[in-house]
């Protein structure tokens, strides 16, 4: 791939199970480009299962960044993801001031919830640590909840008008990021299933209808996450690549929908070759 770029995933590792660092690293390799990774936890399987154990590593993020800086590690493309500590948002923060570069490109997922919840552990001091974290990114990608609970607006809405979800992009975007995307939307005009977003670069706001198959997976947002990246970094115009990727994870889904145990998430490794389709 002529343009591969070096791209830091700080997101979890799963030991069992196909989201976070499992579903983005065999994507964004796929796609040609260098994929490195700093873990922000390891679990020990998807939370799906309802048993888990989790190990912050945040100690060990500070001494692998120590010895990045020390070797002149520089990256074009870092992603975040899932956070296991409020010290982490200070820690990624510094990171990215100190690999800063007119072309470096951040993406911020800020997980924290879904269908219209917080997740468990999850405090409004975490909201208010993602909003620094969205603060430097050029791209976040929240889904609807998150987006309500990083504003204010709207909160336990499952759909909204479209002055609603204009208004609910223009509050994530005075915290600092560029682009917005918000997945899992659903328009009250029309009950469509939809994402909304903005590109900076035109100044647009834009809305994009999806087929909305009824089957639950852990880890299509961070599909999502990484082909949008792996397109953006390849050049494609940023309405382009969040349709790139929202096709791609929702080929992913119809093809893994029959599949009978759906909480290790989707077997990526299986349907590489979607791709290239």
């Amino acid at each position: 791939m002529e343009n591969s770029k070096n791209i830091l995933i700080i997101n979890d590792m799963p030991g069992y199970g196909k989201v976070a660092l499992a579903a983005m690293l065999p994507i964004l390799s796929n796609m040609g480009h260098s994929v490195y990774d700093l873990p922000t936890a390891l679990v020990s399987n998807t939370l799906d299962y309802g048993k888990f154990t989790i190990l912050d590593t945040t100690d060990y993020m500070v001494e692998a960044i120590r010895v990045w800086r020390e070797l002149g590690f520089q990256f074009d493309c870092i992603t975040t993801g899932f956070l296991a500590s409020a010290a982490q948002v200070g820690i990624i923060r510094d990171f990215i001031a100190s690999q800063k570069k007119e072309d470096l490109l951040v993406m911020t997922d800020p997980i924290m919830g879904d269908e219209g919840k917080l997740y468990n552990g999850v405090t409004e001091e975490t909201v208010e640590d993602m909003r620094r974290l969205i603060g430097v990114a050029d791209v976040i990608v929240p889904n609807l909840t998150e987006a309500e609970f990083l504003t204010g607006l709207y909160l336990g809405r499952e759909a909204l008008a479209g002055e609603e979800a204009r208004r609910l992009v223009d509050g994530l975007r005075a915290y600092g990021p560029r682009s917005v995307v918000v997945t899992s939307g659903r328009e009250e005009e029309t009950g469509q299933h939809v994402v909304w977003g903005f590109d900076h670069r035109t100044g647009e706001h834009f809305t994009i209808p999806y087929r909305f198959i009824k089957v639950h997976f852990p880890g299509t947002g961070d599909m999502f996450s990484a082909v949008l990246a792996g397109e953006l970094l390849g050049g494609k115009p940023f309405p382009q690549a969040v349709k790139r990727a929202m096709d791609v994870v929702e080929r992913l889904i119809f093809l893994e929908q029959d599949e009978i145990e759906k909480n290790k998430g989707i077997r990526i490794e299986k349907y590489l070759s979607v791709l290239t389709e």
